[in-house]
Order: structure tokens, then C-alpha cells, then sequence
């Protein structure tokens, strides 16, 4: 049986910079950039998951605004992954939480440096700012939990 891995997303932009964070990847054994991510645990609303994984990996609180789409990728390593990804607002570091044991730091980059940035996670890491920054949001009312 098929079963893909579903994960969440957060875009994130100040000032024209995107929060990534820079992460030890086990999947590809490799240090890689990406935006706060994860999956989507049992029980677990969507945007509950967005919110905790962008807390766990960058201490900082999200607050969705928009979903920005919902993508397939077809990884490497054989898996496929179905993922949620959002935009919204992210606090200042709140240093009471910790960082999951993954993440080396965070970095704020503008988007001539994740073009040029060789050490991305996954292509879905420049299509999801790219459609962000082409206006695709959608409200978050699209989603359905039952």
C-alpha cells in the first residue's frame, strides 16, 4: 500500500529576507537549508502541525495567514511527500523554547541568496516562495478537518 509522508510548511518573509533554517539531514546524510517544516503527527490538526514545527525548529511562535499550496515531490530516497505549505507572521526568538536537536541555526535570506544557495532540502524549498511572492494564498478556511 501507498503511503506518502504528509508534512507542513511555513513561509515566513521580513523585510524581504525568508526565515530557513539550516539543518542535519538523516534522510541524505548532509547539512541543508529549508523552510521550518515537519510532519503532521496523529492526532494533530494541520496548522497545529505548522505552528509546532516552526516553534520546535526556529523558537519562534507562527501564526499562519494563508495556505500557499499543496505540493507532491517525488523524493530521492524513493518517498513521496504531500506537503501543507503556509505564510504567516513568526514572533521575535522566544529562548524558553529549545530547538530541536536537528537544527544547526536559523538565517534570514533574501531571495538572490536561496537562488544561489546550493544546499537546499528539496526544489520545494524556492517553488513555495516563488509562488508566495506570485500572490498564491489561499485562505485558510479551505481546509477541512473533520
Amino acid at each position: 500500500m501507498w503511503t506518502p509522508d504528509v508534512t507542513v510548511a511555513a513561509v515566513c518573509e521580513q523585510n524581504g529576507r525568508f526565515l530557513l533554517v539550516e539543518e542535519r539531514s538523516k534522510s541524505i546524510n548532509n547539512i541543508v537549508f529549508n523552510q521550518p517544516a515537519g510532519h503532521i503527527e496523529m492526532g494533530e490538526s494541520i496548522l497545529d502541525a505548522v505552528v509546532r514545527e516552526t516553534l520546535e525548529e526556529t523558537q519562534r511562535h507562527f501564526t499562519p495567514r494563508a495556505l500557499v499550496g499543496f505540493y507532491r515531490l517525488q523524493a530521492q530516497n524513493g518517498k513521496t511527500y504531500l506537503r501543507y505549505t503556509f505564510c504567516g507572521d513568526v514572533s521575535d526568538v522566544d529562548s524558553s523554547q529549545e530547538l530541536d536537536s536537528d537544527i544547526i541555526r536559523t538565517h534570514w535570506l533574501s531571495l538572490e541568496e536561496l537562488r544561489s544557495h546550493t544546499q537546499l532540502r528539496s526544489p520545494l524549498v524556492l517553488t513555495c516562495i516563488n509562488d508566495y511572492l506570485a500572490g498564491m494564498q489561499y485562505p485558510l478556511e479551505i481546509l477541512r478537518e473533520l
